[in-house]
């Protein structure tokens, strides 16, 4: 008996393919990104098979009861323009229920996502190269790793700038120094900013790169490039924040693709001035 296409929830295993195929498709996702992105939302990652065979895949992340983001939106080459991909997407907007939805969508998709009611809400330009950390003079000091101590001071400064509450990921996606090496700037409540770097299949990125002012990214940054070690870097600053697009280009990297975050629902109001960088863009 033909076997038919059927979406369901992924099983243990299946989020690494679906990062491999990520891979292929050239996003460069980390080495090591699954496991964080799995405790965000267990249930938010959709597999598309044909029998016991996945084929394609959706994440539609929720944070919280009013926020979700769509991610990871993508069909095996072999199987596209068969409907699947339309299968896919109905069950992804069904897991969102009647949540504001956000997404990353390169410039050849944002049509699509048009069509389905998203609207663009800004630009965000990927910067790439071999960067050249910034001078910081004497803020070196007020740079610190994270420890297990300070995560809760890190996941309530998170929440002032990200829409929705993803407590659950940061403590997973910063306090994990195997898998990647956050830094922050103050500590508790009095957090100014944080920054995380971590391995991709080619070189490293750097997201998120929150701070409350241009000088503090900019520390930030320089210790996070040293983490590098003159791999190439890349990094997702939204186009409206000014001092982030100079603070980018001051460190030698040049702009390689652009994406539009979209939005299902009004759009959030996000500091966009404090975001020097975006967290990643399969999950905002």
């Amino acid at each position: 008996m033909k076997s038919t296409f059927a979406v369901r929830t992924m099983r243990a295993g299946e989020l690494e393919l679906a990062l491999e195929w990520a891979r292929q498709e050239g996003w460069n996702p980390g080495v090591d990104d699954a496991p964080a992105f799995w405790e965000a939302d267990p249930s938010g990652f959709l597999v598309g098979a044909i029998g016991e065979v996945p084929v394609g895949c959706i994440s539609v992340v929720r944070y919280g009861e009013s926020f979700a983001f769509l991610g990871l939106y993508m069909l095996h080459p072999e199987f596209r323009g068969r409907g699947y991909g339309k299968q896919l997407w109905n069950k992804g907007m069904m897991l969102a229920g009647n949540r504001i939805v956000g997404l990353d969508g390169v410039v050849a998709q944002q049509d699509y996502y048009r069509r389905h009611g998203f609207e663009t809400a800004y630009r965000t330009l990927r910067y790439a190269g071999i960067a050249k950390a910034p001078d910081i003079g004497d803020q070196s000091g007020q740079v610190v790793p994270v420890t297990n101590g300070k995560l809760e001071g890190l996941v309530h400064y998170d929440a002032g700038i990200f829409p929705g509450l993803r407590h659950s990921f940061i403590k997973a996606w910063c306090g994990a120094p195997e898998r990647r090496t956050t830094f922050i700037v103050g500590g508790g409540s009095r957090v100014r900013g944080y920054g995380t770097i971590r391995r991709c299949f080619h070189g490293y990125k750097i997201g998120p790169l929150f701070a409350n002012k241009p000088d503090v990214a900019r520390a930030l940054l320089a210790r996070l490039l040293g983490e590098a070690e003159g791999a190439p870097v890349y990094l997702d600053v939204p186009a409206d924040n000014v001092q982030g697009i100079k603070l980018a280009e001051d460190c030698g990297l040049s702009p390689v693709f652009e994406t539009a975050r979209m939005y299902r629902g009004k759009a959030p109001e996000i500091p966009l001035d404090r975001v020097f960088g975006v967290t990643t863009l399969e999950l905002g």
